[in-house]
C-alpha cells in the first residue's frame, strides 16, 4: 500500500491494514519470532510429505493452537500435501509453514515422509526390460 503525500501523515496503525488485502500479520507474529522448525530432527524439504496423524490427541479442540496451526491441519486432513503444497494453499511464506508444521511434528499431529530419492528407484534400463519381457508375453 503506498501513501499519498499529499494525504497528510498517515493514521497510527495504517502500516498494518492493506485497503484491498485487509489486516496484515507479519510473518514473524505468526511463528513468535521464530526462523527455524525446533529441536525436531526432520528436514522439510519442498518435496517432503505431511500426513495428519488422526488419533493424535494434540487434535482436541482443547490443545492451544493458532488458527494458521488449525489450517494446516485442516488441509491435511483430506489428503497428504507436500510442504510446497501447503505453502501455497495457505497462502503462507515456506519459511512459516517449516516452524508451524514443526509445532505440529512435536505435538504429534503430522508425520512426515520424504518421497524416495532418486538413486534409490530403480534403473531406467531395468525397468525398460521388464516392460518389454511383459510385451513378448
Amino acid at each position: 500500500m503506498t501513501e499519498n503525500p499529499m494525504d497528510g501523515p498517515p493514521e497510527p496503525g495504517s502500516q498494518w491494514y492493506d485497503g484491498e488485502a485487509g489486516p496484515l500479520v507479519r510473518p514473524y507474529a505468526m511463528t513468535g519470532g521464530r526462523t527455524q522448525p525446533g529441536p525436531t530432527a526432520v528436514r522439510f524439504d519442498l518435496i517432503a510429505l505431511v500426513t495428519l496423524v488422526p488419533a493424535s490427541p494434540a487434535l482436541d479442540d482443547d490443545t492451544p493452537l493458532g488458527p494458521e496451526h488449525r489450517t494446516l491441519i485442516e488441509l491435511c486432513r483430506t489428503e497428504t500435501q507436500s510442504v510446497a503444497e501447503l505453502a501455497a494453499d495457505a497462502d503462507l511464506p515456506v519459511g512459516v509453514i517449516r516452524v508451524l508444521l514443526g509445532d505440529l511434528l512435536e505435538l504429534g499431529c503430522v508425520s512426515v515422509s520424504r518421497p524416495v530419492p532418486p538413486a534409490h528407484l530403480p534403473d531406467e534400463r531395468i525397468l525398460r526390460e521388464v516392460i518389454d519381457g511383459l510385451r513378448a508375453l
